[in-house]
Order: C-alpha cells, then structure tokens, then sequence
C-alpha cells in the first residue's frame, strides 16, 4: 500500500484513533491467544460443574453447593483476567481496589442480610416467643 493510500485509508479516523506507543500506558493490550485461553477455560469451568450435577456425582447438597459456587468464582476471577483484564498494573491498580472494595462491600451486605433473615423470629419477635412458651406451660 503506498503512502497516500495509507493515509487516505487512515483519513477518517485521525482524531478518533490514537494509538500509543509507549509502553507505560495503563490500557491493557490483548492476544488472541489470551482470549483464546480465557475461552477454554470457561468452556472447562461451565462443562465439568455441568457434568457433576448431570450425573449426580456428588450427593450431598451442601457439598454440592460448595464445589460449584468454588467453581462459579474461578470462572468470575478467568473473566475478570482474560476478557475484563483486571490486574495490578491497569491504571494504577485503582480498578482491582475499586473491585475489591465492591466484592467485600457485597459479601458484608449479603452476610448480614442472611443473618438478619436468619435471627429476625427471635430478634424481631421475642415476646411471641415467650408467648408460646406460656401457653404451652398452661
């Protein structure tokens, strides 16, 4: 391609399309080889969850719901490497802080829901506790 076909074929873009050479930029620069790995390993974590309930491998309920919620957040973490490239080093580290923050922020909001869903006849309703207590007394 000649010099001016390459900057005609560049023309329209010439504001919009900035690329940076230098190599402290904080944009992450993706492979398709990192996609690629990203996708299989998806395929990988969707498929062998799949494969224990399908078959009824594990038997217990709570075992269960531990290995694929283990499962469930090892495929959030290959999301977030390999298509949402989040690591340290992307602008400064503040969007794996910011992440975490939300992350632990979620899983107090959630913990203390249950709790309170948990406790909420005896710490919303004590005195209908004590209530039954005395008619079964009579």
């Amino acid at each position: 391609m000649s010099t001016h076909a390459t900057h005609a074929a560049h023309a329209g873009h010439a504001h919009d399309d900035h690329h940076h050479d230098d190599h402290g930029d904080v944009g992450p620069h993706s492979t398709f080889s990192g996609y690629m790995i990203g996708f299989v390993l998806s395929i990988v974590l969707t498929a062998i969850p799949f494969w224990l309930v399908m078959n009824n491998v594990i038997s217990s309920r709570n075992t269960a719901v531990i290995v694929l919620g283990a499962f469930a957040v090892v495929q959030i973490l290959v999301h977030m490497v390999f298509f949402l490239h989040m690591n340290g080093k992307v602008e400064g580290g503040w969007t794996l802080l910011s992440t975490i923050f939300t992350v632990v922020f979620v899983a107090i909001a959630i913990a203390g829901t249950l709790w309170v869903m948990f406790h909420m006849n005896t710490n919303m309703m004590p005195a209908h506790e004590m209530q039954q207590h005395i008619q079964r007394a009579q």
